[in-house]
């Protein structure tokens, strides 16, 4: 998963952690989603339709349809071969549109058509794993979890968050480092700096807000070559 190149940096302690994030906070201070929704069910098909695409492909395609589907209930009326129509300029466009459709039924029989607030139950819908559950339940309640995409895995290692080999590893284990003043929009700050600075082939390091911070092995080398 983690090239030669993409080696961890030395893992920092806690202050350095806490500076980190009082940057981050300073630049940002109430980051949030890129992705487009009106209440907390739209969040939640949102985000289960972003895996494997980017939010702007999703909020293109939503934008279509949110207007008129805002619940459980309206979606299953609508059914699964509307939405596939909907949502064919995404990837996995079949698979999502069926696993929202049979969400939003388990929605209607199980959690009066709200969305549950619980790790568990979120999990427990169909096409929602850990990473979707973490981001549905952080936005939207500000639970103390961090939902590790490539971007979050890539950008933890480089600043000596963790060095934790696996997504799963690393979602279990940043929110023990991470001060609880900054855990709430750890994730959002984490995704957008990985997603518009610390991009994966070309690190931005020269507009980075803490560039001083990073003992990125290869970030000297980035910067020869920009």
């Amino acid at each position: 998963m983690v090239s030669k190149l993409e080696r961890p940096a030395r893992r920092k302690n806690t202050t350095e952690i806490a500076a980190l994030f009082a940057s981050f906070q300073a630049a940002s201070p109430h980051p949030t989603t890129e992705l487009a929704y009106g209440n907390p069910y739209q969040l939640l098909i949102a985000v289960v339709m972003s895996a494997q695409t980017t939010d702007v492909a999703v909020n293109k395609a939503t934008t279509a349809f949110f207007p008129r589907i805002q619940t459980p209930a309206q979606m299953v009326a609508w059914g699964e071969d509307n939405l596939k129509s909907a949502i064919r300029t995404i990837g996995l466009y079949q698979t999502k549109a069926r696993n929202v459709v049979a969400l939003s039924k388990l929605l209607l029989e199980h959690h009066t058509g709200e969305v549950p607030r619980t790790m568990a139950a979120l999990e427990a819908l169909p096409g929602v794993g850990h990473k979707t559950a973490s981001v549905v339940a952080n936005t939207l309640w500000g639970a103390p979890v961090v939902a590790v995409d490539t971007h979050v895995f890539r950008v933890a290692r480089r600043l000596g968050l963790s060095r934790a080999s696996t997504p799963a590893a690393m979602a279990a284990e940043l929110p023990t480092r991470i001060p609880k003043t900054y855990l709430r929009d750890a994730h959002h700050w984490l995704i957008l700096h990985g997603r518009y600075v610390c991009k994966a082939p070309t690190p931005q390091c020269s507009c980075c807000a803490v560039e001083k911070m990073c003992q990125f092995s290869a970030k000297a080398m980035v910067n020869h070559s920009a």
